[in-house]
Order: structure tokens, then C-alpha cells, then sequence
């Protein structure tokens, strides 16, 4: 075995181990409250109480409901037939397994298939998938059961692949499941793949129509409805939401709703984000596609802090990718890491009454932005290092004519 994998790979099955055995005798390592929404509240779809259920048992201050659109139900129904600790343990290993995927695709956009096939480069996506386990969006992705990991490969797989069909039929499903992940459209909206964009409607079309057949009910009340229904999902004002509503909304002390704060928020934030995405080439897909990803999270109204397993492929960009050895890259580097493996949401959770507290202290109010702030500063970071090359671009330029010229007299 080559000697990079030598370590890389028990370092992996370490972190895995751990994991595991966290999940089999820490006292609330069984808990994965949003796997047994799934698995329990798929199960009333056969009895037409999808959207009547709730799960409370781990959870008596708010008892969860089902918030996923009715293909979701489809999608996880045959998992009650089987013992819920099977399900769990394979929950683990499947993220484990869709994590490294994410790595080596995020890897592999920056570098090429090629660079990958060596040991060396395994190891790293090996080593990578070992931290990336650790990192506050994942580690609570794992300890609630959460969907969010294998919809960010989805994404991944869609802008990895060049064929229309396979890039906008995952699209299209993963926004069945769940509704947010139709951000990834904007990427191909903004790259002009219509083929891609038109082809995701329609299976997105195709599993609303799927679910009607099995559960029309279910479907009318949820469109009909249950959407946009953000108090459904959970409290807006908890550290726990990382939305810029969630933050405007604990920076003012009430909910600031889709209201005035709410919009010129979103157009600021749009503005930068089209800025953003304009300084990065258009071969950069891995750079454009965190843009993307970044604002639907933003923009969203609910936003946990579980959703932003995003941040895995930020920092994988910034190490790998083409500002890698930008001015400040490092800063930027050090503060998603330190804030994502510390978990600052999971520590000011401490700090608050209950999770429907929306006022608090400024200091803490400030503090719960850290993924909004650090968006916005990423952003900007993004458009001065474009701005940056563009103008040290023209400066060479300017430099080797005037020596052209000089030569030529």
C-alpha cells in the first residue's frame, strides 16, 4: 500500500469508528429525530395522515412534522419495513460513502479525473472525508438522520455530468424530495444548458404527478397549503436557522417575515453573488456552483445549521482551487474551518432561553450571523481577487507593450 494511504485510510476508518460507536452507546446517539420523521411519517402515507404526523418522542417542546413534499414520502416508505437500528447504521455508512463522493467530485472538478487516480490523490480525498465528518454541518447532519449529504452530491453529480437528461433528471428529483435543492437549477439557468433547465421541470413535474397517483390528498394539502409555510418547519428565529432571515430576524428582535428588511437584504445579497460568480471563470464549475449554493442558503427561509454541508466544498475550493494563492485566501480558509469544526450555532444554542426566543443580547444576536457575515465577506472576497487579477492582467499588459515598444524604436 502506497504510504500516503497508509495513514489516510485508518484515519478514515477511525473517524467512522467513532461515529459508530457514538451512535450505539452515548446516551442520545440513537436519537436521528429527522430519520425517524422520515421513517415513521412515511409510513402514515398508506393512511392518508402524512401530514397529520408528528414526532415528538425526543422532541416534547416541538413535535417535529413531516415538511418534505410528498415524493419525499415516496422515496422513504419501504425504509419502515425494516428495524430502525439497521436503518440507522446504514444511514451512517451511506453518508460516509456520499461524503467521499463529494470530495473526490469537488476534487476532481478542480483537478481533472486524471490527477485523482494516483495514491497520493486518494489519500487526500481520504484525509478530507475523515475532517469533513467532523465539521458542524455534517456532525449534525449524522446525529439527526438528515437528507443533506446525499442531495449535495446529487448537485455535485448534475454539474459534474455534461449529458442534459442525467444533469436535470437529478435536479428535478432532488427538488421532489426536497424543495431547496432547485437552487442548483440556477447554475444551469446562468450557464444557458435550456436543455438541462427545461428537462428538471419536467421530472420535478414528473414526481409531483407520481405522488398525485399515490397520494393525491397529500399533494393538494402540501401545495396547496402547506408551502412556504415556514413556522411549519421550525422556529425562524433560533441560532440553529443561518438564514439571513433567521439573522435579520434575531438582529431585530421579531420576525422580519419577507418584509422590507427581508428584500433588501436578498438584493444586496444577489447583487453580490452575480458579482461574485462574473469574477470567476467559466471553467471554474466547482467556483460558480458554491456561489449558487451559498445564496439559495441565504435566501432560504429557513436555513440550519445542518444545511450547510456546503462549506465542506468551500474550503476544498479555496485550498485547491484557482485563487488558492490569492491574498488572504488563508483567512478565509481559517475562518469556515475553525467556525464550522467549532460550531458556532451549537454553542450559542446554549445562550438562549428556547429555540422560539427570537430577541436576545446584540453581542449574541451578532455573533448567530456567523454564516450570513461569512457568506458576504466570502462574496466580496471573491469579486476584489477578480477585480484583482483583471487589473494585474492589465498592468502586465500595459507593461509588456510599452517594452515591445521600446525594443521596436
Amino acid at each position: 500500500m502506497n504510504r500516503y494511504l497508509r495513514w489516510a485510510v485508518p484515519v478514515l476508518g477511525l473517524s467512522v469508528l467513532a461515529r459508530l460507536l457514538w451512535m450505539l452507546f452515548s446516551q442520545n446517539g440513537m436519537n436521528l429525530v429527522d430519520l425517524h420523521v422520515y421513517v415513521d411519517g412515511s409510513s402514515a402515507l398508506s393512511t392518508g395522515g402524512l401530514y397529520d404526523f408528528t414526532y415528538a418522542a425526543k422532541t416534547p417542546d416541538f413535535p417535529l412534522p413531516f415538511t418534505y413534499p410528498p415524493f419525499a414520502a415516496v422515496m422513504f416508505f419501504p425504509l419502515h419495513y425494516l428495524p430502525f437500528t439497521v436503518v440507522a447504521i446504514a444511514w451512517l455508512f451511506a453518508v460516509v460513502a456520499a461524503l467521499y463522493a463529494v470530495v473526490y467530485i469537488s476534487l476532481e472538478l478542480m483537478l481533472g479525473a486524471q490527477t485523482l487516480r494516483t495514491s497520493r490523490w486518494r489519500a487526500v480525498t481520504a484525509a478530507w472525508t475523515a475532517l469533513g465528518l467532523w465539521l458542524e454541518p455534517v456532525r449534525t447532519t449524522l446525529d439527526y438522520g438528515q437528507v443533506n449529504v446525499f442531495l449535495m452530491l446529487a448537485g455535485m453529480l448534475a454539474v459534474r455530468s455534461s449529458r442534459w437528461w442525467i444533469s436535470g433528471g437529478l435536479v428535478g428529483i432532488v427538488a421532489g424530495i426536497k424543495l431547496t435543492p432547485a437552487i442548483t437549477g440556477l447554475y444551469f439557468l446562468a450557464r444557458r444548458r435550456w436543455s438541462t433547465v427545461v428537462w428538471s421541470a419536467l421530472v420535478f413535474g414528473m414526481t409531483v404527478g407520481l405522488s398525485f397517483v399515490i397520494a393525491p390528498n397529500a399533494v393538494r394539502r402540501y401545495f396547496g397549503t402547506l408551502l412556504g409555510d415556514a413556522d411549519r418547519i421550525g422556529p425562524v428565529g433560533s441560532v440553529w436557522n443561518q438564514s439571513l432571515r433567521g439573522a435579520l430576524s434575531r438582529l431585530r428582535g421579531y420576525d422580519v417575515e419577507s418584509g422590507l428588511w427581508w428584500i433588501a437584504a436578498v438584493l444586496v445579497v444577489a447583487v453580490l453573488a452575480y458579482l461574485a460568480w462574473r469574477a470567476l471563470g467559466s471553467e471554474d464549475r466547482l467556483g460558480t456552483l458554491i456561489v449558487v449554493q451559498l445564496f439559495g442558503l441565504m435566501i432560504s427561509p429557513i436555513s440550519w445549521s445542518h444545511h450547510w454541508v456546503w462549506l465542506l466544498p468551500v474550503v476544498l475550493w479555496l485550498v485547491y482551487g484557482p485563487l488558492r494563492s490569492a491574498p488572504g485566501v488563508r483567512f478565509v480558509i481559517g475562518f469556515w474551518l475553525v467556525t464550522a469544526l467549532v460550531g458556532v450555532p451549537w454553542v450559542l444554542s446554549f445562550f438562549q432561553e428556547t429555540i422560539w426566543t427570537i430577541s436576545r443580547p446584540g453581542v449574541l444576536a451578532w455573533l448567530g450571523t456567523v454564516d450570513v457575515l461569512g457568506v458576504v465577506l466570502f462574496y466580496l472576497w471573491v469579486i476584489w481577487c477578480g477585480s484583482h487579477s483583471a487589473r494585474s492582467g492589465q498592468e502586465e499588459g500595459v507593461r509588456v507593450a510599452t517594452e515591445g515598444s521600446v525594443r521596436g524604436a
